[in-house]
C-alpha cells in the first residue's frame, strides 16, 4: 500500500542556536522516510500565558495553533530541564491547548525524542510530556527515545556521527511514520 505525505510539525524545545536538541532534530529530518515532511514550528515569540490575553491572541500565539492545527502530526525533539520539559515547551503547549474547544492537541499524533548530557537523557522530561499530552488527548506514539549526548555522537558539520544511533533514531521515526499513518486513515 502507498501511504501519502504526511506534513509533520517539528517543534524543538530548546531557543539556543547551538542547541544539541537543534542538531538532533536536523539529523531525524535527514533518517526519516520520504513520506514525512517536515516544517519547524518554531517557539521563539510566543508570550507567556496569559488567560487576559485569550480574547485577542498576539500574532505568534495565532501562528503557532494554526501551524500545529494545520499539520497531520507533530514531532517534539526536547532537552531535559531540571527533570522536566522546557519552560518554553510547556508555554506552547498551554498556548495550544486554550481554550479547550480548540485544543490542538486533540487526537494529533505525537512522536518525541530528545537529548542531554545525564546518563539518563531526557527520560524523566519525557515522561512528563507525555504524562501532558496524554491529558490534552494527543495520541503519543509508544516507546522511548532518549539519548544521552557524548563527544562523537555529532560531526563537526552537526550531524549524527555514530551508526547504531542513526539506525535507533531511523526505526523510531519510521514507526512513528507507521502509528501516525495508522491514527491519519482512521
Amino acid at each position: 500500500m502507498s501511504l501519502s505525505v504526511q506534513n509533520v510539525g517539528l517543534i524543538v524545545g530548546s531557543l539556543r542556536r547551538e542547541s544539541i536538541n537543534r542538531k538532533l532534530a536536523s539529523s531525524i529530518v535527514g533518517l526519516a522516510p520520504d513520506r514525512l515532511k517536515f516544517t519547524e514550528i518554531s517557539l521563539a515569540q510566543l508570550p507567556m500565558y496569559n488567560g487576559d490575553l485569550e480574547n485577542d491572541r498576539p500574532a505568534p500565539v495565532r501562528r503557532f495553533t494554526d501551524a500545529v492545527r494545520n499539520c497531520d502530526s507533530v514531532f517534539i525533539v526536547m532537552p531535559e530541564f531540571n527533570r522536566s520539559l522546557p519552560a518554553v515547551l510547556k508555554n506552547a503547549i498551554d498556548w495550544g491547548s486554550k481554550p479547550q474547544p480548540e485544543n490542538v492537541w486533540l487526537d494529533k499524533p505525537v512522536g518525541m525524542t530528545g537529548i542531554s548530557p545525564g546518563a539518563i537523557g531526557t527520560a524523566v522530561g519525557q515522561q512528563h510530556l507525555r504524562q501532558i499530552l496524554g491529558v490534552l488527548g494527543a495520541a503519543v506514539v509508544g516507546g522511548e527515545a532518549y539519548l544521552t549526548n557524548r563527544p562523537e555522537l555529532f560531526d563537526p558539520a552537526g550531524m549524527l556521527a555514530d551508526s547504531s544511533t542513526e539506525e535507533f533514531l531511523r526505526n523510531y521515526v519510521t514507526r512513528f511514520a507507521d502509528f501516525a499513518d495508522k491514527l491519519l486513515r482512521q
